[in-house]
């Protein structure tokens, strides 16, 4: 529930019960639970506009303490472990151990390509598959690929080699240039790349090549 509440932004127990196909029932036992334990805040659903009878609707949004629970428990030792290998063994080091962190998104993208009609689809459920939380946003010059969580975003605060080698690997995956836009691990809400329309050559004209007279 806390990850649909991270993916889809605060949501409503109605909004919840079809994401997640639970009874009415059961989603007010788990937010029950969740706003006990300090994870989930509720509020009056915002009405923009004429509002019918009766009070709004109640949206569930994650707490600080919410979103820590998605975070990594072992980041200072990840971050004390690069730090070593980086001292021992130099920058080269840690760059291929960034490359095997994005190994593992790159192999579940090429388990599944083929179902699906286009390579930034694959990548958004493979993303997702390994905990980043994923989707796309059009835009007038592509799409946004977003991702609302990043499992490294403490280990890559401080080696931004894993957002380097990420980068690199959906340039690769997605067979086109890719900009990355924003970071969680830099202080961002959520990691932005823009993933351009593909370019396709102009078609030459059938007089193309004729001399000039």
């Amino acid at each position: 529930m806390s990850r649909s509440i991270l993916q889809y932004g605060p949501s409503t127990a109605n909004e919840l019960a079809k994401r997640l196909n639970l009874t009415p029932a059961a989603i007010r036992r788990h937010l029950t639970v969740l706003i006990d334990l300090g994870h989930l805040t509720s509020r009056e659903q915002r009405v923009y506009g004429h509002r019918g009878r009766g009070r709004p609707a109640r949206v569930f949004a994650l707490t600080d303490a919410g979103r820590a629970e998605f975070f990594q428990a072992y980041d200072e030792l990840a971050i004390h472990a690069l730090s070593y290998l980086q001292q021992v063994a130099g920058e080269e080091a840690v760059q291929e151990f960034a490359r095997q962190v994005v190994a593992g998104v790159e192999h579940r993208f090429d388990a599944i390509r083929g179902e699906y009609s286009s390579r930034t689809e694959a990548l958004v459920e493979a993303l997702t598959a390994k905990g980043f939380v994923a989707s796309l946003q059009p835009v007038a010059s592509g799409v946004q690929l977003c991702q609302y969580h990043c499992p490294v975003a403490h280990v890559a605060a401080e080696f931004p080699e894993l957002c380097e080698a990420e980068t690199r690997a959906f340039s690769q995956m997605l067979d086109s240039h890719v900009q990355r836009l924003a970071t969680i691990a830099h202080g961002d809400g959520v990691c932005t790349t823009h993933v351009p329309k593909p370019v396709h050559p102009p078609t030459q004209s059938t007089d193309e090549g004729k001399a000039v007279r």
